[in-house]
């Protein structure tokens, strides 16, 4: 360990005094919290050495990281690991002086509040006692901590359509986080997942280029608010740019190649988005190449576009070494020194992670290679930061107030909600929600029943306490005595005929079955079938899932299937024969309870889905906003269409559309179009709607979908109540690049379609004219 005998307590509070004796003799101006940060950076750069400055582009793995990727691996870490990492040729010893020596910027992968404080006093040693920024993937939320308050994943939290409960999230995490030690966030993802076989895709918010770009504005302003001033603000960072969730092959870090129109409609509105309207401070760059060039070496994308077009302002970090594997994997280039210039002159500001990095680059500048300029505009952005997070003021923690702020009362109750909101009914035979006084007798068994697979991906290990598995919700609502449980290996790979055997005969005794299947996404787990570089090529159920849903369907008594993980699986038989069929998704530390909730009637399911659910891997791409084109040809056989739209979700209540109203049918190009429809809540039951609008332009030039999301909001009504809902669309809806690569308005007939899925028959439409 790093702190042998005496308690970081009283080391953090010794440090703490000396330094503040010391800053007490001599205060630079950089050190003055009533200085503006512009004067403050300027001041402290002006004593930077240029290895001084090209430190703070360097960022390492933690230090017990490093401790225990080394006993366990022993060394022989594989290339593509991304989550572990080590370095052959850098002890730890000699790393903790780099860092008090001023040559390290940054840290990742520290999960305890004592290990951070051990660091930012190695930090503050040095000559100039500059900081460190240290990040971690805090994706849905601090769940790399233990104890940490775990949300849904970004897949859930998308299903919820609400952009206020997302923010409140990220603000709740931020807290959680500082509370840690840790100022930045490897999030949002804003990806546009277009392929169910990759792994990384519940990590995202989906497939539509709208709800990604609300849905990560929501997140950064969450975490950074105005300015990410303060002690309970954290930086975020908008990941992975660019279009790594369209993968040729459906597997994380595979090529892409894709038109500039594809990229500019589709994947970098979220990037537009964040910088214009939530002022993103940072972006991570992808694994993937992009039309031949590794997106780590392309100027055109984070200087050409990101800096000079849309005016990003902050800094862009790589990703997990990923300008080495411009030589290892890519073979872009042959020299890793070529790797670090390139990268740098192409626009990344830091390089996550490891040594050689600023040997290389102060060397390019040295030979007056590398602009010293360029060093300059990254170490400035990176400090910029710094300051404005307040970490010169408050670069240590108060480690009882981790203990009093991770998993707060308040945090669990938003964390309940937020997975009460994710969870997408599909199916519903007119089972659900379940009669506590009718079900007596209940199987419930699969091998996420009671598994903390629904914390999913980007998680440490929990405490036991502070996660609600499914078959403890159903306990919590069930009288004693009325779950019959049969526990399943919670491998899903594995084929139990045994347990099998035990769940059907149970069955024959019982009045009902709840059968949770579905992925494992845990990445402490060495079965994991989902997240981050857990790839498939198929999307059916693994092991001998589909055969235990086959044989208790098979007893005759009412199934009802609970899908936990964040990829959409294809499963039509479940489909067709299941009695009900529920999307959880990955809901987080009170899933369990929020299933339950939803399953007894408790809560009314609201959410909707923010993927299409193909019949089969073999209709990859399934999207909703496709081409006209796309089925001109259907397929012959099987039906063309998904086996859950875009947009989808049922309701136990029904709701009725009606009187859609345009205010006229021509509008020139500068003008709102004013669009209202009535929707009456026309079932039994108090209920949410999420109403969609959707914009086809009927002719254009290039070829346009046959519909794009351009707006949404909930209503929740009483039974019989009725509401008008009113959109403004704004004329850059409307709007998109031509085929000289012009952003404008064409003339022509537009299609106004509003309902509650992306389905045509859920949708009222109307046609008005752009002139």
């Amino acid at each position: 360990m790093y702190i042998k005998k005496t308690s970081p307590i009283v080391i953090v509070f010794l440090f703490l005094s000396l330094f503040s004796q010391g800053q007490t003799k001599v205060k630079m101006p950089y050190q003055n919290a009533t200085l503006t940060v512009k004067e403050r950076v300027n001041d402290l750069m002006s004593r930077m050495t240029l290895e001084e400055k090209v430190a703070q582009m360097c960022q390492y793995v933690g230090i017990e990281h490093m401790r225990k990727t080394e006993e366990h691996f022993k060394g022989k870490v594989k290339e593509n690991n991304d989550a572990n990492g080590f370095y052959k040729n850098l002890s730890v010893d000699n790393l903790i002086k780099l860092t008090e020596n001023g040559m390290v910027g940054s840290y990742l992968h520290v999960v305890t509040p004592e290990e951070s404080n051990y660091l930012q006093t190695l930090a503050l040693k040095s000559k100039l006692g500059i900081p460190l920024i240290i990040g971690i993937d805090a994706i849905h939320g601090n769940a790399m901590c233990a104890g940490a308050t775990v949300y849904p994943t970004p897949i859930g939290q998308a299903s919820s359509f609400d952009t206020d409960l997302v923010k409140k999230m990220s603000i709740q995490t931020a807290v959680e986080m500082r509370a840690s030690g840790s100022q930045w966030t490897f999030t949002p993802n804003i990806d546009i997942a277009r392929d169910p076989r990759w792994g990384r895709i519940g990590e995202t918010f989906g497939e539509d280029p709208y709800l990604v770009s609300r849905m990560g504005v929501a997140t950064i302003l969450g975490f950074q608010g105005d300015n990410f001033s303060g002690t309970d603000k954290v930086l975020a960072c908008a990941k992975h740019l660019i279009a790594g969730g369209q993968p040729i092959n459906g597997t994380n870090a595979s090529p892409m190649d894709v038109s500039e129109h594809t990229l500019r409609e589709v994947h970098l509105p979220p990037y537009l988005a964040a910088i214009k309207e939530a002022k993103v401070f940072s972006i991570m760059a992808a694994h993937n190449e992009l039309n031949g060039i590794p997106c780590h070496a392309n100027s055109w994308i984070m200087n050409d576009i990101i800096r000079t077009e849309y005016k990003f302002d902050g800094f862009i970090v790589s990703d997990w070494m990923d300008i080495e594997r411009m030589v290892s994997i890519h073979r872009y280039l042959s020299d890793v020194n070529e790797a670090y210039f390139e990268s740098v002159q192409a626009g990344i500001d830091m390089h996550m992670h490891g040594p050689d990095f600023l040997e290389s680059v102060v060397a390019h500048v040295k030979s007056g290679r590398l602009d010293p300029k360029r060093i300059d505009e990254a170490c400035y952005k990176i400090l910029e930061s710094k300051f404005r997070l307040g970490l010169f003021e408050n670069p240590l923690i108060d480690i009882n107030v981790a203990k009093k702020t991770f998993f707060k009362k308040e945090h669990q109750q938003t964390a309940l909600e937020a997975a009460e909101k994710s969870i997408v009914l599909l199916k519903n035979k007119g089972i659900l929600p379940l009669d506590l006084a009718k079900y007596k007798n209940i199987l419930v068994t699969g091998p996420n029943a009671n598994s903390d697979a629904l914390l999913g991906d980007w998680t440490l290990q929990q405490p036991a306490e502070n996660v609600i598995t499914v078959l403890e919700g159903l306990q919590e609502v069930f009288s004693k005595g009325s779950i019959n449980f049969v526990e399943m290996n919670p491998n899903v790979q594995l084929t139990n005929t045994a347990k099998m055997n035990e769940a059907v005969e149970k069955a024959k005794k019982c009045d009902l079955a709840i059968l949770v299947l579905g992925e494992n996404p845990l990445r402490y787990d060495a079965n994991k079938t989902s997240g981050e570089n857990v790839d498939r090529m198929s999307l059916g159920l693994l092991g001998d899932q589909s055969e235990l849903f086959s044989r208790l369907q098979a007893t005759g008594i009412p199934v009802v299937v609970v899908l936990v993980g964040g990829r959409p699986l294809a499963l039509p038989e479940i489909a067709e024969k299941a009695t009900a069929l529920v999307q959880a998704w990955e809901p987080g530390s009170f899933g369990g309870r929020a299933i339950a909730n939803i399953l007894t009637g408790k809560v009314n399911p609201s959410a909707k889905l923010p993927v299409s659910i193909p019949r089969s891997e073999g209709q990859i791409q399934m999207i909703y906003n496709h081409k006209k084109s796309q089925y001109y040809h259907p397929y012959i056989d099987g039906e063309s269409t998904p086996l859950y739209p875009f947009g989808f979700g049922l309701s136990y209540t029904t709701f009725e559309y009606g009187n859609l109203e345009i205010e006229k049918s021509t509008y020139s190009k500068n003008e709102l179009v004013n669009v209202s429809v009535n929707i009456k809540n026309s079932g039994k039951t108090i209920g949410t709607e999420v109403v969609q609008l959707y914009i086809q332009d009927i002719y254009s030039s290039p070829t346009r979908p046959v519909k794009e999301l351009k707006d949404f909001c909930k209503v929740t009504l009483a039974p019989g109540e009725t509401k008008k809902v009113e959109f403004a669309i704004s004329p850059e809806k409307f709007a998109f690049f031509d085929k000289k690569m012009n952003f404008g308005i064409q003339s022509g007939e537009f299609e106004i379609m509003v309902g509650g899925s992306s389905v045509d028959k859920d949708l009222l439409k109307k046609t008005i004219s752009y002139n």
